[in-house]
């Protein structure tokens, strides 16, 4: 109970401190007296004002797999905004049965995500859609999305590291 208290304390530390970092690298700011103006001021054209969607492969050249830190991933490949998809690639299972077949979870909460709780769980990619070009998700709205592996009772998730989470934001227009 308490590596698991200890854990979920890890896991909000590290997304508030990601969070605020992401808010400060957004835009131009020098810390300092200045003259505000239309001209210097910082908020008048962020830079994400005009980005388009992006596509990520999760887990990068690595792709969906036992023992990777998708959670350290998710924090280098940040931000990730709304309208964002996140790819899982991952072998399907061999024709002779070999091999670990992984699959993809959208889990209801933070609860769930660290306990690795499938129960209300919702499976959006069963183990043959990662092949190939992989499985899509789209990231639709400004919430936390709680992915994990959900083969082998959810060992993939408790022992091999298989989760990820990602909150998209907002493309702000001024």
């Amino acid at each position: 109970m308490a590596f698991a208290n200890a854990q979920a304390c890890l896991l909000l530390a590290v997304v508030f401190t990601s969070l605020f970092n992401i808010s400060l690298a957004s835009y131009d700011f020098n810390w300092g007296p200045r003259t505000w103006n239309k001209t210097n001021c910082p908020y008048t054209h962020p830079p994400n004002a005009t980005q388009t969607s992006n596509r990520f492969i999760v887990g990068g050249s690595e792709n969906w797999h036992y023992g990777f830190n998708y959670m350290d991933w998710a924090r280098k490949s940040a931000p990730f905004f709304v309208n964002d998809t996140l790819v899982f690639k991952y072998d399907p299972p061999n024709a002779n049965g070999t091999g670990f077949p992984h699959s993809v979870y959208l889990l209801p909460n933070y609860r769930s995500f660290v306990k690795c709780d499938f129960r209300r769980a919702k499976r959006i990619a069963d183990p043959t859609q990662g092949a190939g070009e992989g499985f899509e998700f789209l990231l639709k709205k400004m919430q936390t999305y709680y992915f994990a592996c959900g083969e082998h009772q959810g060992i993939h998730c408790k022992t091999g590291n298989m989760k990820l989470a990602v909150m998209p934001l907002k493309h702000w227009r001024f």
